[in-house]
């Protein structure tokens, strides 16, 4: 009897270490909820955000997985994606900091027009900058990478437009704030609205138009509800662009067992960033073809022409840096700091 007692008390013993180990073995597989505002059928949910995914999953051999979630499908507005990911109602999302006008200011140095040269050595440009310039500008959140997509393009639907005058009072939808200042300077009516509702807006006559990239523009029917595009030439420099952030709750990034927090650091910062800022501008030659089967016009603002658009813009610049200077910043030397970065990695 005693025999038995102690082969039963053996036996559980056993059961509850091995249950302990399991248990743990369990705590170390996680599933996290990626959210975002792009459609499921856009060049950026497709081939950035779901070919990121499947690489870490890849990485950790399955032990991270992710439950993902384009189209604001867990509720909410691409406003509110940040503050979500702090919170921790989701894990990790890619949104707009020009979604909250004047939270994220230093950043905003990248949109500043004619700033950027391409997506890939912008977006590695942002990330220097922000681990050295303004490392507490996402501290609610881990930050996973920082980047911007190909040069700004302008949409309109009845005026063509070749020139800073033919800007004049039309009425255009623009991401940013600072965006919102470049459109105001040139002469035109901004809007601001988040990226799913140009559709709508166009279709009601609500705008005349909007700035986007190329890769953007079949996913928000741009190619259809627009007749006219104007592009700038390289020569003359980018129009704008506009910056993204995916970031990661804090806690949840903690709470990773350490192989796995170096799965998920192996897939963030510079490489990541300028990877997917590449991958973005990658998919601005598909949207152009789309608008030339739509049988629409595209006009190409030339180097010349393109410095009266530089000259229209040129007070931003001022302003920003006086802004920053009012915040405690040195506006001058973050305004530098971020010319010589891009051109930095402009020569990579």
């Amino acid at each position: 009897m005693i025999q038995r007692r102690t082969l039963l008390k053996s036996g559980a013993a056993a059961a509850t270490l091995g249950g302990s180990a399991l248990s743990g073995l369990a705590q170390q597989a996680v599933t996290l909820k990626f959210h975002t505002f792009m459609a499921p059928t856009s060049n950026v949910w497709l081939n950035m955000h779901v070919a990121w995914m499947k690489k870490v999953e890849a990485d950790s051999k399955g032990r991270i997985k992710f439950e993902a979630f384009p189209a604001m499908q867990l509720g909410g507005t691409p406003v509110q994606l940040y503050d979500q990911a702090r919170d921790g109602v989701v894990d990790v999302v890619w949104t707009l900091p020009g979604n909250t006008a004047g939270r994220f200011p230093r950043v905003e140095v990248f949109e500043l027009p004619f700033i950027m040269t391409n997506a890939e050595a912008t977006s590695k440009a942002y990330w220097e900058y922000v681990q050295t310039m303004a490392p507490d500008e996402f501290k609610e959140t881990h930050v996973l990478a920082l980047q911007v997509h190909g040069p700004g393009v302008i949409h309109t639907t009845e005026k063509q437009v070749k020139s800073v005058a033919d800007m004049r009072s039309l009425k255009l939808r623009a991401p940013t704030r600072q965006v919102t200042k470049l459109l105001a300077a040139l002469g035109s009516i901004p809007v601001g609205m988040p990226l799913p509702q140009i559709p709508d807006a166009l279709s009601k006559g609500t705008i005349q138009g909007c700035v986007i990239p190329w890769e953007v523009v079949p996913a928000v029917k741009v190619d259809e509800l627009t007749k006219y595009h104007a592009e700038f030439d390289p020569a003359g420099g980018a129009l704008y662009t506009t910056t993204f952030v995916m970031c990661m709750n804090k806690a949840r990034y903690e709470s990773l067992a350490p192989d796995l927090k170096k799965v998920i650091d192996a897939n963030s910062g510079l490489a990541t960033s300028g990877w997917l800022g590449k991958t973005q501008q990658a998919g601005d030659a598909a949207g152009r073809a789309s608008a030339l089967k739509h049988n629409d016009v595209i006009y190409t603002v030339g180097a010349s022409e393109a410095q009266e658009f530089r000259r229209r813009s040129r007070q931003l610049e001022v302003e920003w840096a006086e802004d920053m200077n009012k915040r405690g910043y040195d506006g001058k030397k973050l305004l530098e700091t971020a010319k010589n970065l891009i051109a930095k990695y402009s020569k990579a």
